[in-house]
């Protein structure tokens, strides 16, 4: 009965757009096991990826509501679904693999969780990165961004700070993953950045430490000086997050290093190399670039537009002044949906999957 519920969950996770694809031996059915008990998977399947109250729930499945809001608050504080707490009301919803259940079980990562997520990944990212919409867009450096870029809110990190009522910082689960399996590298651990709507959604938090908008883009300066690239939800309007990634850690950024897909993340921008001002030193491509897009060729530095995501990291320390960024051409990037329900439609649809029992 247990490999049964879980086998549920599964094909739940892979009915929704983001996927959950299944493998040979089972590994993804280990995961599982490792985050959930029988019963939560069986209450995970049961929520929709819209807010609902444990009222509207019990409501339309026909559990008891006896118990239901607290059950549904430790999953929350366990990290297998999404909740917010109003006050008043607290309303909860489930979440896909990626960006989700994955990125929320940093309390749960030890060596073997990590062992497990990296073999899955093997199965999860080709077919998931491979798909568009993309999960994420990249933030440039602002800094690198001028008046004739025209750059729409979206595309800029201070526009997203600036919607926020709170913030919080959390350890990179990608950074934390590859330490425990003795990769990865010595970039800021604490460096991934939390954003709502709403204040004090931070407080008392069981992953990310409350911080102030200060500190927020404090926080996108250490990045930066660190050579990270920021990126948050390919959609317009109501981002929660700012991932600061690197290239040997970062699961998106690994997919274009590792498996060549450069259209792994949305970009709106790619660098440009002015060569007659170059010195040749060497530091976009040695110090900079998170997706190796720089090559020499002849002794002068040139940057692959095809592979070069935009994000302004090589501009802002290149000595010379020599390097900066492009708009791309419409037809160059993928529409950015308007929101996360537009996403999930727009991957629905590009997967092929009917996902409207869970909307």
């Amino acid at each position: 009965m247990s490999t049964d519920v879980y086998r549920k969950l599964a094909d739940t996770l892979d009915t929704l757009p983001n996927g959950f694809p299944a493998t040979a031996d089972g590994l993804e059915i280990t995961l599982l096991k490792k985050i959930f008990t029988p019963d939560e998977a069986e209450l995970f399947c049961d929520l929709r990826l819209t807010f609902e109250t444990p009222e509207q729930i019990a409501e339309r499945t026909g559990r008891p509501l006896t118990g239901l809001a607290e059950r549904l608050t430790a999953m929350w504080k366990r990290g297998q679904l999404f909740g917010v707490d109003f006050g008043e009301v607290v309303v909860f919803k489930m979440v896909p693999w990626v960006f989700g259940i994955y990125e929320f079980q940093l309390d749960r990562m030890d060596q073997e969780f990590a062992r497990l997520a990296e073999a899955y990944n093997e199965h999860f990212g080709p077919q998931f990165f491979k798909g568009k919409p993309q999960l994420m867009q990249v933030l440039p450096v602002e800094q690198t961004l001028t008046e004739k870029h025209d750059p729409l809110p979206y595309q800029q990190v201070s526009a997203i700070i600036n919607t926020g009522e709170s913030f919080g910082l959390g350890e990179c689960i990608c950074k934390k993953e590859q330490k425990l399996l003795g990769k990865g590298c010595e970039a800021p651990l604490e460096i991934c950045m939390g954003i709502a709507p709403v204040p004090g959604f931070f407080d008392g938090h069981q992953t990310f430490r409350p911080i102030s908008k200060k500190e927020a883009f404090e926080t996108l300066e250490r990045a930066e000086a660190a050579g990270l690239v920021h990126m948050t939800s390919n959609i317009k309007s109501g981002h929660y997050y700012i991932c600061n990634c690197c290239g040997c850690c970062c699961g998106v950024l690994r997919s274009i290093n590792e498996w060549g897909l450069n259209e792994a993340t949305n970009s709106h921008y790619y660098a440009r190399i002015d060569q007659e001002s170059c010195i040749q030193c060497g530091v976009c491509r040695d110090e900079r670039c998170q997706v190796q897009a720089v090559a020499e060729i002849d002794q002068t530095f040139e940057i692959d537009p095809g592979r070069c995501i935009g994000c302004g990291l090589c501009i802002s320390t290149c000595p010379s002044e020599s390097i900066a960024l492009v708009h791309r051409q419409p037809d160059e990037f993928t529409p950015v949906p308007a929101d996360e329900q537009a996403w999930f439609e727009a991957r629905g649809r590009s997967r092929g999957v009917d996902f409207s029992q869970f909307q």
